[in-house]
């Protein structure tokens, strides 16, 4: 985790916590693909590659303790996505989880969507500490007792239990995808939400599993060249937590678009735009593919996502400021600070800087989530295989940014 001190416009990132091992040899489908807070910020859910679904839970304890802010530990663990076949399409479905979005709390219980490439399921995640004892039908085994022998009637009571976290699914939303998903948002009004692949928007309701609005852009065939296609596909959407923007994440820069404006967007953030000379090698390494995500912070006045090197990227909407920090191995002990870096494109560098020759593209920020109370952000540096969690908490600082 990183964690910032400092008042005012002044501000530092440092680590606070860091989930996960940071060892070179990590197993395939334990390598995270997915991060999200609750609205409460209580609550931390992770998806891996290989189709579970991780929540972690600040600690109760640590929540009267202003002077330290509590850890998140895990709070329940559960099997959302597995592996399937489309015999149709002769094509393999694998369980990673592409993405998980929160409902906001109405109950005592916690729901949730997760989503694959083709298939979205929603989640009911409840607690239990009593049991009921004294059936007349069943002994305490649980086993179905003889009727005959029955000569007294019970009143089934209520005891109490060590506390078990259950997670059960009660919708599931497929066949609507012909490509990945990439992308799911909730609404506004909590009862629709959007599933985006690279082609087209879904818009559906959660009480309606088998049909869905369909939003598609036709292509411009005077704009279409070999990168165009593929740098301007949507990896991420977000609603802004008003209701009235949303934004929009593609290869080289996150975009806002104005819900009352749909024909161009009210803002551009360059993310790297350093990089588009490099297009013929980025392709060539795949790395033209990834898919990055975005984040809002709670107030709507900042945003945040990932790019190549460990850099976060995070742009003040108000004053359009913008910092790079990068989250290293070698940056991770707790309340260690992180410097802002930058990327010089020419011949000669300062000596903060760092050239855009020297970026690793093997390490990326792809999965983000920003704290919906709190200026504290999540998310996950890759080093080979290597996937850890990294919260970053910011210290006594009134504004975002």
């Amino acid at each position: 985790m990183m964690a910032g001190v400092g008042g005012g416009n002044d501000f530092q990132w440092c680590f606070s916590q860091v989930k996960g091992a940071i060892d070179e040899d990590v197993a395939e489908a334990d390598i995270i693909s997915t991060v999200e807070f609750n609205y409460s910020g209580e609550l931390l859910a992770t998806g891996d590659k290989g189709g579970r679904v991780v929540i972690f839970q600040r600690e109760q304890e640590s929540k009267n303790r202003p002077s330290s802010r509590g850890e998140y530990n895990v709070y329940s663990t559960f099997q959302s996505h597995e592996p399937e076949f489309d015999y149709l399409k002769s094509l393999e479905i694998e369980e990673k989880i592409n993405k998980i979005r929160w409902l906001p709390q109405q109950n005592a219980a916690h729901f949730l969507l997760s989503a694959n490439d083709k298939t979205i399921k929603l989640w009911k995640i409840s607690e239990r500490d009593k049991r009921a004892e004294g059936y007349n039908l069943k002994d305490e085994d649980g086993r179905l007792r003889d009727p005959f022998r029955i000569t007294t009637l019970r009143v089934p009571v209520l005891m109490p239990m060590d506390l078990m976290v259950e997670a059960s699914p009660r919708r599931i939303f497929a066949n609507a995808h012909t490509y990945h998903i990439n992308s799911i948002s909730v609404n506004s009004d909590y009862e629709t939400y959007l599933s985006a692949d690279d082609l087209r928007i879904n818009l559906w309701h959660l009480e309606i599993t088998d049909r869905s609005f369909i939003f598609e852009e036709p292509e411009d065939p005077s704009s279409r060249s070999f990168f165009s296609e593929i740098i301007s596909s949507i990896s991420d959407v977000k609603f802004s937590h008003s209701g009235r923007y949303m934004m929009t994440r593609d290869y080289l820069s996150v975009k806002v678009w104005d819900l009352n404006m749909e024909n161009r967007p009210v803002e551009t953030y360059q993310v790297h735009e350093y990089l588009r000379s490099k297009l013929c090698s980025l392709y060539e390494n795949d790395c033209i593919f990834d898919k990055f995500e975005c984040c809002w912070n709670g107030s709507d006045s900042a945003i945040m996502t990932g790019s190549y090197n460990n850099f976060f990227r995070m742009f003040d909407r108000n004053t359009r400021r913008d910092i790079t920090l990068e989250a290293s191995r070698e940056n991770s002990k707790p309340r260690a600070m992180l410097k802002p870096r930058k990327v010089c494109t020419g011949g000669k560098r300062k000596k903060d800087e760092i050239s855009v020759d020297s970026l690793d593209f093997n390490k990326k920020i792809l999965h983000t989530a920003w704290h919906p109370k709190e200026n504290v952000i999540a998310g996950f540096y890759r080093l080979k295989s290597v996937c850890p969690i990294i919260t970053i908490d910011e210290l006594n600082i009134p504004s975002p940014i």
